[in-house]
C-alpha cells in the first residue's frame, strides 16, 4: 500500500493554461515540486473557453460521467476532462459544462461587464471540484485552494463535507492573492452556496459583502493554514491574517524556491 501523502491543487488559473496572476505559474512549479518530492499530486480547475482543448490535449474522463451538483434545487451536470502537465507526470482535471464555462471569455464580457452569474459559476466550481473528488475515491491529505474562486472550499470542508470519508483527514491550505475585481457576486449568493442548512447564516456572514475581498476572507477564515500569493494584498487581509492564532502563516517571498510550501504541506499532514 502506498505511503505517499496525497496532495489535491484546486485553482482557478494554472500555467500553462490559464494566467490571470502571477500565480498561475506558481501552483504550476508547487505541483511539479510536490510530485518530484514523492508526493501523489491531482489538480483541478474550470475548463474556461479560453483553453484550447486541441493544444493542451484535454480528454473526456468517460468513468467522471454523470457527475450532477445540486444547487438551490436545481442540478447541473458536469463534464470531466483531463490532460497531463507538459514535462511532469501528473494529471490535471478540468471542470466543463455547456452553460457556464464554454463561453470564450473568463468572468467578464467583451466590454468588460461582469458576468450576472458569476456567483452561480464559482459556487458550480467548488463544489463540482468536491464532488469529482468524491467521485474519484481518493483521500487528499492537503487540498491546496488558490484563486478567489476557490474561496468556498475550505468552508464546505469544514460544514457540508465534513462527514464524506474521502475529507475526513484532509488538512486546506488557503492562497490569499491580489484582488482582481471590485463587482458584487449577486444578492443570492449566500442562498446559492447554502448547501442543505449545513452552512448556516454564522458561516455565511464572512461572504456579506460578496466581493474578492469577501471570498479571500472566507478561504482563509476556514482553512487550515493561510499562504499570501502577491506582493500587494489588500491591507485589511494582511492585517486580519498575518498574524492570526491557531493557522500556520506563509509569508509572501519573491525570491523563495517554493520549498517552504513542501515544509507546510508536510506539517499539516503529519
Amino acid at each position: 500500500m502506498s505511503t505517499k501523502k496525497r496532495i489535491l491543487f484546486i485553482a482557478n488559473e494554472m500555467s500553462p493554461y490559464l494566467e490571470l496572476t502571477e500565480f498561475a505559474e506558481i501552483v504550476n512549479k508547487l505541483a511539479v515540486l510536490s510530485n518530484d518530492n514523492n508526493m501523489e499530486v491531482r489538480c483541478i480547475m474550470p475548463r474556461f473557453g479560453v483553453i484550447n482543448e486541441r493544444r493542451h490535449r484535454l480528454h473526456e474522463v468517460v468513468r467522471l460521467s454523470g457527475i450532477n451538483v445540486s444547487i438551490d434545487n436545481d442540478d447541473y451536470p458536469l463534464v470531466i476532462k483531463v490532460a497531463s502537465l507538459p514535462n511532469a507526470r501528473l494529471q490535471v482535471y478540468f471542470l466543463d459544462n455547456e452553460d457556464f464555462f464554454k463561453r470564450k471569455s473568463i468572468f467578464a464580457d467583451e466590454k468588460e461587464k461582469f458576468f450576472e452569474d458569476n456567483g452561480l459559476r464559482t459556487v458550480l466550481f467548488c463544489k463540482g471540484a468536491l464532488e469529482t473528488v468524491k467521485k474519484f475515491g481518493w483521500p487528499p491529505d492537503i487540498i491546496h485552494c488558490s484563486g478567489w474562486m476557490t474561496g468556498l472550499i475550505p468552508m464546505f470542508i469544514k460544514t457540508a463535507y465534513k462527514k464524506e470519508p474521502v475529507f475526513s483527514h484532509s488538512k486546506v491550505i488557503y492562497t490569499i492573492g491580489q484582488n482582481t475585481f471590485k463587482d458584487k457576486l449577486g444578492a443570492d449568493f449566500p442562498k446559492l452556496v447554502t448547501i442543505n442548512d449545513a452552512v448556516t447564516k454564522k458561516e455565511l456572514e464572512v461572504l456579506k459583502d460578496n466581493n474578492n475581498l469577501a471570498m479571500f476572507k472566507a478561504g482563509a477564515t476556514y482553512a487550515d493554514a493561510i499562504t499570501f500569493g502577491a506582493e500587494k494584498i489588500d491591507k485589511k487581509l494582511t492585517d486580519e491574517f498575518m498574524k492570526v492564532k491557531g493557522k500556520k502563516v506563509l509569508k509572501y517571498d519573491a525570491e523563495s524556491d517554493l520549498t517552504d510550501y513542501l515544509q507546510l504541506y508536510a506539517d499539516l499532514a503529519k
